[in-house]
């Protein structure tokens, strides 16, 4: 079990029984629309025009859950009893399934009945933990590139951006001691995440060390947002396996990716007891529990075998060949290592932004790739192609863009 909250440690900096109500926090005006959003909409639009449009951009599982956790849902959704409303904290049996997840998978054991909250998907988490523990003018460590979201929330409750550098030639991972030189006396969050979305950089047990000591030595809240640990990744790894990570850890995950499950929203939160009760707090007042089916399923799905994610990183190291092959027709390179449903890769130098080499991408072969600079300021040279599409799609991929747009007139066309 982890072990106990020592309450001297982050009471003071991080409020947990005194967070200031929400009358003062009003939507920050930098927030702007998810950028899939709006390309989505030009997609839609291309396609009532006849256009024929490749989307390698989002990160959405094409494949389907287990045909046993289906089979779940529809039994438990034929019973009348289970479409009332749902306790806030979720079934025991789903807190246990999950319980049972991180000692297996993690080596983590958490107590079910206090360390474990059920989420509507892991996005939700990041709302939640920003509202609970950030009060209006706190500072929050993102990084940069990272997933928007982390921003947009901090801005939406009224906390202030700080952006942490992640950059290729230090392997996507932070310089604690530069942001240490910096002061650090206003942060009270930080958000990190490895696997890293969008680098596919994996974590150490020797830099998560180093992580829980620089949270316990600053008083920071650390939060690992987990959702890719298991995606063409041999080695799955916790945060909250670190001695010491109780006082200052919490980790989101979700079966969103590792059990073809996006759309059914069903994440977690786990850490301390004292922090989950805090987040606990935000959540009773969002929403009036999730669907037990739903729940039901879940715990099916996470009693899933080796075998279960072994199927399905064969059919996502095949995909990964092809995107690979697709890089090197665009003229980008990458590093082999990485894990997780993307492929990251850097652009030509003779293109001086990721947006404008993905535009005439998409203009010429109409196939959209992600560009890197809407994860941040150090994704501008950097695109990431999803493994979310069959063999089939990426073949096609690459055809168009050999046809269309090959590396010489890549070079032709600038």
């Amino acid at each position: 079990m982890i072990q106990n909250f020592q309450e001297n440690k982050l009471n003071n900096k991080l409020g947990l029984e005194t967070i200031k109500p929400n009358q003062s926090r009003r939507p920050h005006l930098e927030v702007q629309e998810y950028y899939f959003a709006g390309k989505l909409k030009q997609l839609d639009e291309m396609r009532k025009q006849g256009i024929s449009v490749i989307n390698l951009g989002i990160g959405s599982p094409d494949q389907p859950p287990a045909s046993n956790v289906t089979e779940v849902l529809s039994s438990a959704s034929s019973r009348h009893e289970n479409h009332g409303y749902q306790s806030y904290t979720g079934i025991p049996a789903l807190r246990k399934a999950f319980a049972d997840w991180y000692l297996e998978h993690f080596g983590v054991e958490l107590n079910p009945d206090s360390e474990i909250l059920p989420l509507m998907g892991s996005k939700e988490g990041i709302m939640h933990i920003s509202m609970a523990f950030v009060n209006e003018g706190d500072e929050v460590l993102i990084p940069n590139p990272g997933y928007p979201a982390y921003e947009s929330v901090t801005r939406m409750i009224g906390g202030k951006v700080r952006f942490y550098d992640l950059v290729e030639e230090k392997g996507w991972l932070p310089d604690l001691r530069a942001l240490e030189a910096e002061g650090l006396e206003k942060v009270k969050l930080m958000w990190v995440n490895y696997p890293h979305m969008p680098s596919g950089t994996k974590a150490s047990i020797e830099f998560f060390r180093k992580l829980v000591e620089f949270g316990r030595k600053n008083h920071i809240l650390i939060c690992n947002d987990n959702p890719y640990s298991f995606i063409l990744n041999e080695d799955t790894l916790s945060l909250l396996s670190l001695e010491g990570s109780s006082d200052v850890c919490l980790e989101l995950n979700s079966l969103s990716k590792s059990h073809n499950m996006a759309g059914w929203r069903i994440g977690m939160v786990a850490g301390n007891s004292v922090y989950i009760k805090s987040v606990l707090k935000m959540k009773s007042n969002m929403d009036s529990g999730m669907f037990r089916p739903l729940q039901e399923a879940a715990v099916e799905a996470l009693k899933s075998g080796r075998e279960w994610y072994e199927k399905l990183n064969e059919t996502y190291r095949r995909r990964r060949e092809l995107a690979e092959q697709l890089m090197e027709a665009l003229d980008c390179s990458f590093d082999s290592r990485q894990s997780g449903l993307f492929l990251w890769g850097r652009i030509p130098e003779s293109y001086d932004h990721s947006e404008e080499f993905t535009d005439q991408i998409l203009d010429s072969t109409h196939v959209f790739i992600t560009p890197g600079f809407i994860f941040g300021s150090n994704g501008s040279r950097f695109i990431r192609i999803s493994l979310c599409s069959d063999e089939a799609t990426l073949k096609e991929s690459i055809r168009r863009v050999d046809e269309r747009f090959t590396a010489k007139n890549l070079h032709q066309t600038t």
